[in-house]
């Protein structure tokens, strides 16, 4: 099977494994999502660099292009399963986050650009390790939104966007990882609610990460890499689609330190290599 390798993390690459393989890998990385309500770009990310072989900063901008396909498609039917109404009310909530999120995006991708491989490959690993503690954190029960002023509130909102912005700008991911258990535990939305609050921040803060991307020279691996995209994009909507009709299939108890686990794994291979 041909592998994408490369000495040079900003060269235009095209990737030539077959079509089935493409969408096979995305439809795999999207049910894994879909089983917990999410869209596996923390998952896909690995699977880019490790099978597909992918330097960092190319696998990053590739992730974070499907990352936007899947929010725009699964946007419409999110907000299909939660009123408008309902999402509109909270929307103070979003603001508030992306009052921080849209400049820690810009940032992350200025920081993303400018770092050398074998630096980005540990910082992606050490974020995989906050993505595996965010999926535990977000299906306990055990904690409660903290009591503080709202000025205060809107303090920690603001903060708490501009590090997931980084966080998602240099993952390449939507962030729903992180903006779920904030929505959450920060502001006392209910889960289902803060699904589709989260789609509405991920969105435009993915759309400025895109826009400090594309004004550097890796952003040509996404020209030279359109189809291939496209093609894993779709198997992962699909995937995503298929696991979530899984959700409550598995128990949490077994499903969520279980996919804990390959994230921890993924870090663990991401920060040995080369």
């Amino acid at each position: 099977m041909p592998v994408v390798t490369t000495d040079d993390a900003f060269a235009p690459i095209r990737s030539t494994h077959p079509t089935p393989v493409v969408f096979g890998a995305g439809a795999a990385i999207g049910v894994l999502g879909g089983m917990i309500g999410l869209g596996g770009a923390e998952f896909r990310l690995p699977l880019l660099i490790g099978l597909f072989g992918f330097a960092a900063l190319s696998a990053v901008i590739l992730n974070k292009a499907m990352s936007l396909v899947v929010v725009l498609v699964a946007l419409p039917s999110r907000l299909a399963a939660v009123s408008a109404a309902e999402v509109g009310s909270h929307w103070p909530v979003a603001v508030n986050l992306l009052g921080g999120s849209l400049l820690g995006a810009w940032v992350g991708a200025s920081w993303a650009v400018r770092m050398r491989s074998t630096t980005l490959y540990k910082v992606l690993a050490a974020l995989m390790v906050l993505m595996a503690a965010a999926l535990l954190v977000t299906h306990a029960d055990t904690l409660g939104t903290p009591e503080m002023s709202r000025w205060a509130r809107v303090l920690c909102g603001v903060a708490t966007g501009f590090g997931i912005g980084i966080v998602a700008a240099i993952m390449g991911v939507a962030g729903g990882e992180l903006l779920i258990p904030t929505i959450v535990l920060l502001f006392a939305v209910d889960i289902k609610t803060a699904g589709s609050l989260s789609l509405l921040v991920s969105l435009p803060t993915m759309l400025v990460a895109f826009a400090r991307y594309s004004r550097d020279g890796s952003f040509a691996v996404l020209r030279a890499n359109l189809r291939f995209t496209l093609v894993m994009a779709a198997g992962s909507t699909v995937g995503a689609l298929g696991g979530g009709l899984l959700l409550g299939v598995f128990p949490d108890v077994v499903l969520i330190p279980a996919l804990a686990a390959i994230l921890l794994v993924s870090a663990v291979k991401l920060a040995r290599h080369d």
